[in-house]
């Protein structure tokens, strides 16, 4: 025997099932949630770097301490803020006071790769022992790879103490 069967009629689309329903409302209200929480997350992630560094003036000593064309190397102390992680670092520096009143300060590292560098006060000449780097008195190359003069460091006098920025 052969029953007959209704040919069933194709879903219409305007129907939402009770199951479609949930699952969409459930899905929205987790949608919902989630950025509710990941939207602030986010923020209070990124927002140290999206914050302007702000550097400060530190006090390197008395004008009085550096001779007229004598390097000298010091060394200061700076705040330093990286992200949530707030120190004070030790910084070194080479400090030129010249003739005419006005003071040079040069960052320590070499232009080339970063190296430490020293004065030879016999040839009157910054030295970088790495790969033969050689800079004059003014921070400019003499002889060697480095691709600039020396990084100078913004300084001022201010009540009679050298300060220097950043670093």
């Amino acid at each position: 025997m052969r029953t007959s069967s209704k040919p069933e009629s194709p879903p219409d689309p305007q129907v939402v099932s009770r199951r479609s329903f949930l699952a969409l409302g459930i899905a929205a209200i987790g949608g919902f949630i989630g950025a509710a929480l990941g939207i602030p997350l986010a923020g209070y992630a990124v927002s140290p770097a999206l914050q302007q560094r702000k550097q400060e003036w530190s006090a390197v000593g008395p004008i009085s301490d550096f001779s007229v064309g004598q390097p000298k190397k010091v060394e200061y102390s700076a705040f330093k803020k990286d992200g949530w992680i707030e120190e004070t670092v030790t910084k070194p520096a080479w400090v030129i006071a010249r003739e005419n009143g006005e003071i040079t300060v040069f960052d320590p590292r070499c232009t080339h790769l970063g190296c430490a560098y020293r004065w030879d006060d016999g040839r009157k000449l910054f030295l970088c022992p790495c790969h033969d780097a050689v800079f004059d008195i003014d921070g400019k190359v003499v002889s060697g790879p480095p691709p600039r003069p020396l990084d100078r460091l913004e300084a001022r006098v201010q009540d009679g103490k050298l300060m220097v920025m950043g670093g």
